[in-house]
């Protein structure tokens, strides 16, 4: 009966990467269950872990049949369990929720009401408590907006600050070609993948995702090596938005706005350099000089502007 139910058709796909969570799984789990929103199927991915994580997995299993879960033999990483996850997925939409972050009441009552009547949405944003339970915790709020430039959406709507893989709604047609690529930083990586296969995608000020601080998690733990994946995935994706830039003779990178974009990879250089000595040979030509570093970078050159940040950092 299960096995039926798994291979009709459905709303949303739900994909939750599972490895030594257990303190928070059941947190997670429950925030699922108890939406009002009924038509989702969750996928389960237990990334072989070993702290009770399987067995959370399996009673959660048994209590409700949308859940289903796949046991991994062994740890693959979580790319690998997104991208299993993905493969698994039935429902006409796919969202991502990590086993240690959760989601607001009726978070996906709100969003599918506004799917609904917007059935040409390929993916819908919506609000997210960074780093829930922390100092630095902050609401990022977003207004209710339609893109068709995903450009547009990248820069102006600053999506590279939050390319996050969860508060976000897909259809599911959007992976068509598309897997996390097993680094550091993977959204980053993915999101730009993911706005090729986008006609329209807008933001929303419904919802809420609990992106909650864990000092073992990825970001926080993050060393040289992780923050070099995440200026490879920025400088790409600059070298992309050029290259779109040159073959649409009627448009010029005037028309965008990238001043701060450039600035932000600019510090992600600066920090690579700080934590492993290694400049990136991709790193691009910066026209701007609208901040303060940008000038700097300019007047000094890249080189010396990380040595001198470097330095800067040791004396504080």
């Amino acid at each position: 009966m299960q096995n039926i139910y798994y291979l009709c058709s459905m709303k949303l796909s739900i994909v939750i990467p599972v490895y030594q969570v257990a303190d928070t799984l059941p947190r997670c789990l429950d925030s699922i269950a108890n939406q009002s929103f009924r038509d989702w199927q969750g996928i389960l991915v237990d990334d072989a872990s070993t702290d009770g994580s399987s067995e959370i997995c399996d009673d959660y299993v048994k209590q409700d049949r949308r859940f289903q879960v796949v046991h991994l033999k062994r740890n693959g990483g979580l790319s690998y369990a997104r991208n299993i996850g993905i493969s698994k997925a039935r429902g006409e939409y796919i969202t991502f929720i990590d086993s240690d972050d959760y989601i607001a009441d009726e978070s996906f009552k709100t969003l599918f009401e506004i799917i609904n009547t917007r059935p040409d949405y390929d993916m819908l944003e919506y609000p997210v408590y960074e780093h829930y339970g922390s100092k630095k915790r902050n609401r990022l709020q977003f207004q209710r907006k339609d893109y068709t430039d995903m450009l547009s959406y990248w820069l102006e709507g600053e999506a590279y600050k939050h390319a996050y893989a969860w508060n976000k709604i897909y259809k599911r047609e959007v992976f068509k070609g598309v897997k996390y690529p097993g680094k550091a930083f993977e959204d980053v990586f993915t999101l730009p993948a993911i706005l090729k296969n986008c006609r329209r995608v807008a933001t929303t000020d419904v919802g809420l995702y609990y992106y909650c601080f864990n000092p073992k998690g990825i970001t926080e733990t993050a060393n040289g090596k992780d923050l070099a994946h995440l200026l490879e995935a920025h400088t790409r994706a600059i070298s992309n938005i050029r290259r779109k830039l040159r073959r649409k003779r009627h448009k010029n990178q005037a028309e965008y706005d990238m001043k701060d974009y450039y600035a932000h990879v600019l510090n992600i250089q600066l920090d690579v350099y700080r934590a492993r000595g290694t400049i990136s040979k991709y790193f691009p030509i910066l026209p701007y000089k609208h901040t303060f570093k940008l000038k700097l970078l300019h007047l000094f050159g890249l080189k010396r502007l990380c040595k001198l940040h470097k330095i800067f950092h040791r004396l504080r």
